[in-house]
């Protein structure tokens, strides 16, 4: 079986990956499409850093935007044709030797006849990961008989800030990353060769997420947990991030549940709450901390909760890469304890900048006094300093509300009320169902903040989705309502107790 350098990649995440890809595949997760739009921006991206090079060649392996396996599989061919004839500058050539192969982004020819390899990656600094690939491909072209002299990432440059059509020189930053990718050739050599044997084997590798490498743990657990589906709910695999030592050590001392942890195990603090609640059934509540906590609180309370846009690629003049632009908010307004819970919201529904619409209808659904209770302060006063800075005029009423900020978060996070169910997380996904348990996401269309992203920018910036528009609309709506309704009840539960 041929390696490409994505097979590499996840050989070096773990050795069980690269062989489920090979042997087993329909076991691994299927890409969603919150995880297929990341990879459309990137391929977006692409686009604007292979302007860098206008006398560049494209060798297409797809039809229509879709993967085509015959000019895939002739593609090898095609390069070496394209490399003979010298061209200077290609885009996306294959090359295949020694059962290894890859697909290059940008490779240029020097005067000299060596080579620069440029791979091209939509975030905004070189990774460890990006070193391993250009190593991979550095060798499949040095086999291939190319000389390679320099090696570079092309990278978003986050401090670009559109203004007209998009700038590709400006969006775009190259690294020089030639000297790390030396650094681990002879390792990544070896690498290979025990790829190769892991995917000739006829047994999977230990799928044990001990042997995690490239900081890949969080996904593996993933994996590693839908092959293992009738592990038990509170085994050790579902402690607070484990890690890949933690797992290595209650395996070899057969430790598989939570509640076998010892009292004396060298756990951090959120594990050891978790593994105490675990073990006795009981939460743990600091009514002291709470009631302190809940003493900063001013009425009116007005429970807010915004949703972004925030792509690589800017949409609109003045904004820059993965800046996070509110297109809609919900807000849930108390004046007083027993006072009627009210509802106000607001939805961008037209292809323009969302912000001083939104702006304007805040405030007038928010008064000048009084707590704003969010969920993650960071996020929404990240937000609101956002806003300022396009809404000069409006800077002194969101910083305003930046001062009056609440995060009710903060007994979740500091484990001031710890569930055996919230297994360490403080997210308002993994608190509101087993605080509330008749308040859930599962029954919503839209369930998550990237997921609400992704659709408002596909259906408003992007014209798609028209015939549903108006359902779609309501699904955004119905979902960020519950993400301040949730907060409201939450505050209840803890001012109950």
């Amino acid at each position: 079986m041929v390696i490409s350098k994505s097979n590499y990649l996840q050989y070096l995440k773990h050795p069980a990956w690269v062989w489920l890809e090979k042997h087993d595949k329909y076991k691994l997760p299927a890409i969603d499409a919150d995880t297929q739009a990341i990879f459309d921006e990137g391929n977006l991206f692409e686009s604007y850093a292979e302007k860098l090079f206008p006398d560049g060649v494209a060798l297409e392996y797809k039809t229509n935007g879709n993967f085509d396996f015959d000019k895939y599989k002739i593609l090898p061919d095609v390069t070496k044709k394209a490399i003979e004839d010298k061209t200077r500058v290609l885009f996306q050539g294959r090359l295949e030797v020694d059962d290894i192969t890859c697909i290059f982004d940008v490779l240029e020819r020097n005067k000299d006849g060596t080579y620069n390899l440029y791979e091209i990656k939509s975030s905004t600094a070189p990774k460890k990961d990006h070193e391993h690939d250009l190593a991979f491909q550095t060798i499949v072209l040095e086999r291939s008989g190319l000389n390679i002299k320099n090696i570079f990432i092309i990278h978003v440059n986050r401090e670009y800030v559109r203004n007209g059509e998009i700038d590709h020189s400006e969006i775009t930053t190259i690294t020089e990353i030639s000297s790390a990718v030396r650094s681990i050739i002879d390792e990544t050599a070896v690498n290979i060769e025990k790829a190769k044997a892991v995917i000739e084997s006829v047994e999977m590798p230990d799928p044990s997420p001990r042997y995690v490498g490239l900081n890949a743990f969080g996904d593996w657990l993933k994996i590693y947990k839908a092959l293992n589906s009738n592990l038990d709910k509170y085994s050790v695999y579902h402690l607070s991030s484990p890690g890949a030592r933690r797992i290595e050590h209650f395996e070899d001392n057969e430790i598989f549940s939570i509640k076998d942890i010892p009292e004396d195990d060298n756990l951090t603090v959120k594990q050891r709450h978790q593994m105490q609640t675990t073990k006795s059934g009981e939460r743990i509540i600091n009514q002291s901390e709470i009631r302190t906590f809940l003493k900063t609180f001013r009425f009116p309370l007005y429970f807010l909760d915004y949703e972004t846009l925030g792509g690589v690629i800017p949409q609109y003049d003045g904004t820059r890469p993965y800046q996070q632009i509110p297109f809609q908010y919900s807000l849930h307004i108390l004046e007083s304890p027993d006072a009627e819970l009210k509802h106000k919201e607001y939805l961008h529904t037209d292809n323009t900048l969302p912000v001083n619409h939104l702006i304007n209808q805040l405030k007038k659904d928010i008064n000048t006094k009084g707590s704003v209770v969010v969920w993650c302060e960071g996020f929404e006063k990240g937000c609101n300093k956002t806003m300022a800075e396009f809404i000069p005029k409006d800077a002194k009423f969101l910083y305003n509300l930046n001062d009056r900020i609440v995060d009710l978060m903060t007994p979740f996070m500091k484990d001031w009320f710890v569930d055996k169910d919230f297994f360490g997380s403080a997210s308002i996904k993994m608190v509101l169902p087993v605080v509330i348990p008749s308040l859930s996401y599962k029954d919503l269309n839209i369930s998550g903040g990237i997921t609400a992203q992704r659709i408002w920018t596909e259906t408003i910036i992007d014209g798609k989705n028209q015939d549903n528009k108006e359902q779609i609309m309501e699904d955004l709506l119905k979902y960020c309502n519950l993400d301040t309704l949730a907060m409201v009840e939450i505050w209840r539960i803890l001012k109950d107790i």
